[in-house]
Parts: C-alpha cells; structure tokens; sequence
C-alpha cells in the first residue's frame, strides 16, 4: 500500500497548454504524479493543474478516462456536449471520444485523471 499527500507531490510543467475561445493571456498547465510509471500493472493516475483559461485542446483516448475535479471550476467537452465541472465533479469519457478539459477564463481547475496503464493520447 502507498499513501501520498497531494501537497507533497512536485508540480511539474506539461506541454500541450491550449486557450478557451477568446483568452489572450498566458496559460500554463502542470502534473503531479500520483501512481508513477511502472507502479502499478493497471493505471496512470496524476493531478492534472490548469491556469485560467487553459485546456487540453482536442484529443482521444485508446481508453476510457475518470476525471475528478480536485479545485476551481473548469468545462469538459464532446463534440456533442459541453459541461461546467466544479469541485467533487467525476466525468466519465469513453474510449475513442474526442474531447477536451479544462479551466474556465475566471479560475483555474485541478483535476485528478485515471486512465488505463500502456493507454495512449491522440492530441489533435
């Protein structure tokens, strides 16, 4: 068994931050790890931090994907539906779903994203 404390896990940079419709300012996204590489036979789990007004851009899964809002306030999208997450907010997305997530123009958003260890991303 592993016990971490969010707070204690560094906060690393991560490329691929993209702007909302419409932000002109700087945005940046970071991770903290929670189960490494090699840790575990069956998932990546990481806290996922957005500054205002940044996303991930479009992308895919080859699995699905459990987000759990950890702080602020951020949208999920489909290409059929768009969602305001807050804080204790889970969205499920399918494998192969293309989506993006991220924080709103006002406040920044942490989230906790689980996907299936050896799965990969498809950014667009």
């Amino acid at each position: 068994m592993k016990v971490v404390t969010l707070k204690d896990i560094p906060n690393v940079p991560v490329e691929g931050a993209e702007r909302i419709e419409g932000w002109t300012g700087p945005v940046s996204r970071s991770r903290q790890t929670i189960i490494e590489p090699g840790d575990s036979a069956n998932y990546n789990c990481s806290v996922v931090n957005f500054s205002q007004g940044c996303t991930t851009g479009w992308h895919t899964h080859s699995c699905d994907q459990i987000l759990v809002v950890t702080s602020g306030s951020g949208m999920v999208a489909t290409e059929h539906e768009q969602r305001e997450i807050n804080v204790g907010d889970v969205a499920h997305i399918t494998a192969g779903e293309r989506h993006w997530h991220g924080a709103k123009a006002d406040t920044t958003m942490g989230h906790i994203t689980i996907t299936l260890a050896g799965s990969q991303a498809t950014h667009e």
